[in-house]
């Protein structure tokens, strides 16, 4: 495994003691279009500077793992004509053996991160178990994200709007209680569902401000626990699918999927572009409200954090 590069900036704000969040790149890469997802990397990292954190985005160029992304970078990896690939943790080591630019998923970057020392890293949501998973005797076949089990080993404080719906909510919340994923409720115990601010799934913990997801933090790291500490941030209401269109859509396109005979890892796509099409979009205003108001708890986080290790 070479080197991480990490940016001069991304590491003095480390040596200092200063806050700093990482971000993922595969939203920029391959969730939006250009130019788009061009300014939206700009938007982002922006945001997190005026909440008092220094933005640390994550890729892979040319075979080297990147912690902080320059100009030059980020034009690189939301070029439409440039051949980004989408890397999880599996695929680090074959791109950057064969000299590979991608863009990180939320496993990859969690794991880029806390090897860089970063402590905090915000997203949208998180990949977790498909739909049909405990019906594997009848055909169907299990699938499930590599986030989670790389958030099993990776000590880092992920902010994040739970998962899509589309995902089998219950599932996923279990796998993350059998890796010994702490869960903690922003202000809700209403584990949220990424377009809709809660999935009536409840949570063992809730926390109220930054200051209790840094003790958690501290607490965790005395105990000398492994896994990640997840802060699920629900969307704002205002920002929120209207939840009868989610409803609608969502039952329309699990029977079109059913119908297509759809299996596995093949639904997870169908859905999604499925909500995009029949919210004219909507949902992606949703997916892009939701992680600036991750970006924005994750800083306060991260803020709150190196304050406690400066007291």
């Amino acid at each position: 495994m070479p080197e991480i590069e990490v940016s001069t900036e991304v590491r003095d704000a480390l040596a200092a003691g200063q806050p700093v969040v990482a971000l993922e790149s595969t939203l920029l890469a391959h969730g939006l279009p250009a130019p788009r997802n061009r300014e939206f990397a700009a938007e982002l990292e922006q945001l997190v500077r005026d909440h008092g954190a220094i933005p640390a985005t994550i890729a892979v160029l040319d075979g080297v793992p990147t912690v902080g992304l320059d100009d030059a970078a980020r034009d690189r990896i939301t070029d439409p004509a440039a051949t980004v690939l989408k890397l999880s943790v599996r695929d680090l080591a074959p791109a950057t053996a064969l000299g590979h630019t991608g863009a990180t998923t939320v496993a990859s970057t969690a794991w880029l991160a806390a090897r860089a020392g970063i402590r905090v890293f915000a997203t949208g949501g998180l990949g977790g178990v498909h739909r049909g998973g405990d019906e594997g005797s009848d055909g169907f076949s299990y699938d499930e994200s590599a986030d989670l089990p790389t958030l099993a080993t990776t000590p880092i404080t992920i902010v994040c709007a739970g998962v899509k719906s589309i995902l089998d909510v219950g599932a996923t919340l279990e796998r993350l209680e059998t890796l010994g994923v702490t869960v903690l409720g922003w202000q809700t115990s209403d584990f949220p569902g990424f377009y809709l601010p809660g999935t009536g799934h409840q949570l063992d913990w809730r926390v109220e401000d930054a200051g209790e997801v840094a003790a958690v933090m501290a607490a965790a790291d005395e105990l000398g626990t492994p896994a990640a500490v997840v802060v699920a941030h629900p969307v704002a209401q205002a920002d929120a699918l209207d939840r009868d269109l989610h409803d609608r859509v969502l039952a329309d396109a699990l029977a079109a999927a059913s119908r297509a005979g759809l299996r596995g890892k093949a639904v997870t796509p169908f859905l999604l572009a499925a909500f995009h099409r029949e919210t004219a979009g909507a949902s992606l205003e949703v997916n892009l409200a939701v992680v600036r108001g991750n970006a924005a708890v994750a800083a306060a986080v991260s803020t709150a954090h190196a304050g406690r290790r400066h007291a």
